[in-house]
């Protein structure tokens, strides 16, 4: 059982944090990353910064930015998630990367020092499935998770050809558009997860636009094994890059918020009315 298949067996739901490798330096970045795992965060998403983040809203670019300014490159990212993984053995650790990276540096290649490194999976954000076979051969050859995206717009074909390929757990985007903190999340999420449930046993997480512990709730309601927060905790890396203990001290902050809401309320609102009522 892989490390990502553990953590689903044993907690449902999880939360699952984003930060880009790199940002705001490599070192500040393993503190970054080791204290959100310590506040909590249950597998770890980990960007490969690269100049042309397509899928990425205002404040991930500019994390990507921060990372490439800083130097880092994919040697300095494998590094990384060794450090990482020799600072927390169980987590699962999950590279979020563009094709292109994948590319230049060979499919092979690039899946074998992923493995290598401690990394249990790979999301490309810009791989079309109808192209995966790029990938697939060398993500089986070194036992490396390939994590399913499947948007808002996905069609129920698409689904299954996207399904038949993925491993590890599937990351549902809630909504149309890039990355980035919203006010609230679509109507139709329950919808979502509901329809891609029926088509896998993988566990589904949602992600893009959750950054309130009222989206984790909404996330949680609509069935969902995980929830993922990206630019809420990447925007506090920004907001204290030149403080690193008040950084440490946000992040863990909000994600002892965050990972509150996966508790599902034991006495809902109109349970609670009722009650008040009597």
């Amino acid at each position: 059982m892989s490390r990502i298949e553990a953590l689903f067996a044993r907690k449902n739901p999880v939360f699952i944090g984003f930060t880009v490798a790199g940002d705001p330096g490599i070192e500040a970045s393993l503190g970054v990353a080791t204290t959100m795992i310590d506040a909590g965060a249950d597998l770890l998403e980990i960007a490969i910064p690269y100049s042309d983040p397509v899928a990425d809203g205002p404040v991930i670019e500019r994390a990507h930015v921060r990372a490439l300014r800083a130097g880092t490159t994919a040697d300095d990212v494998f590094a990384l998630v060794r450090r990482i993984r020799e600072h927390a053995p169980a987590t699962p650790l999950v590279l979020f990367t563009y094709y292109n990276i994948i590319h230049r540096r060979g499919a092979d290649r690039f899946f074998a020092e992923a493995a290598a490194s401690g990394a249990d999976g790979v999301l490309i954000v810009d791989l079309p499935v109808e192209e995966s076979d790029e990938v697939a051969p060398y993500a089986a050859r070194y036992g490396v998770d390939r994590i399913a995206l499947i948007a808002p717009t996905t069609s129920p074909e698409r689904q299954h050809t996207i399904l038949s390929g993925a491993s590890g757990f599937v990351y549902l985007i809630s909504l149309e558009g890039v990355t980035g903190e919203r006010d609230r999340l679509p109507p139709g999420l329950a919808g979502l997860v509901g329809a891609v449930r029926e088509k896998t046993c993988l566990p589904l997480a949602v992600g893009f636009g959750v950054s309130r512990p009222e989206h984790v709730r909404t996330v949680v309601a609509a069935g969902a094994n995980g929830v993922i927060v990206g630019s809420a905790l990447v925007r506090l890396i920004e907001e204290h890059s030149n403080d690193e203990a008040g950084m440490h001290e946000a992040l863990a902050t909000a994600i002892t918020a965050l990972r509150g809401a996966l508790v599902p309320d034991p006495e809902p609102d109109m349970l609670r009315r009722e009650r008040v009522d009597e």
